[in-house]
């Protein structure tokens, strides 16, 4: 499963681009999209999600 996989099933399609957006990431101290857009590696971006968010056990 892909990044913006896990997302849309935690989010929810609709939101989860939103939340990218809007949430800073407190362990990246930017963005989901900000992140995305310095280079980031999106498997640090997703621990960072799972360490901000309540992300089920299955998905992490």
């Amino acid at each position: 499963m892909d990044f913006w996989e896990r997302m849309d099933e935690v989010f929810g399609p609709s939101y989860a681009r939103s939340w990218a957006h809007d949430i800073v990431l407190t362990p990246l101290g930017v963005t989901v999209d900000d992140a995305i857009a310095s280079g980031v590696d999106t498997k640090d971006i997703w621990r960072a999600v799972c360490a901000t968010t309540e992300v089920p056990g299955v998905l992490r």
